[in-house]
């Protein structure tokens, strides 16, 4: 084995011919100079288009309508619905239930409204408080000997 000194960092240097300087595009006739790579005339030998330009064709932020009318959508009440069948599951032996219990059992989110639906069917009889209902869940509610109440 030959004895050698150990590698230093600061003795490390690039490979012969791999530092080259920076081709400086556009700076003049003598170098890469006049168009830059970029060809000639056109919208990319230029400094670009605008932000939205979409080729001549109309945009679209004037496509669009200004501010007219006017729409309820803010106003709008969503509700967190729960149908009967799932209330049997969360249920079985009956009992009252509020958004408080379904908040609990993980039913609904707190905090939001809660109207209970029809779909499906309950045989036990359940006290439901909730802020609406549809018809069909308050005819199958009573049916099954429970009552309704809304917040």
């Amino acid at each position: 084995m030959t004895d050698k000194a150990p590698l230093k960092i600061h003795d490390l240097r690039p490979a012969p011919g791999a530092n080259k300087a920076k081709i400086r595009k556009g700076r003049g006739e003598a170098s890469k100079g006049k168009t830059a790579g970029r060809g000639t005339k056109g919208t990319k030998a230029r400094t670009g288009v605008h932000l939205g330009f979409e080729g001549g064709q109309v945009p679209l932020q004037r496509r669009l309508p200004k501010l007219k009318g006017f729409s309820n959508a803010l106003f709008k009440t969503t509700y967190q619905v729960v149908n009967l069948d799932r209330l049997g599951e969360l249920f079985p032996e009956g009992g009252d239930v509020t958004v408080e219990t379904l908040v609990a059992k993980g039913a609904v989110r707190k905090n939001q409204l809660v109207k209970v639906l029809g779909t499906g069917e309950i045989s036990v009889a359940v006290n439901v408080q909730a802020h609406a209902f549809s018809a069909a869940a308050k005819e199958k509610i009573a049916a099954a000997g429970g009552s309704v109440t809304e917040l």
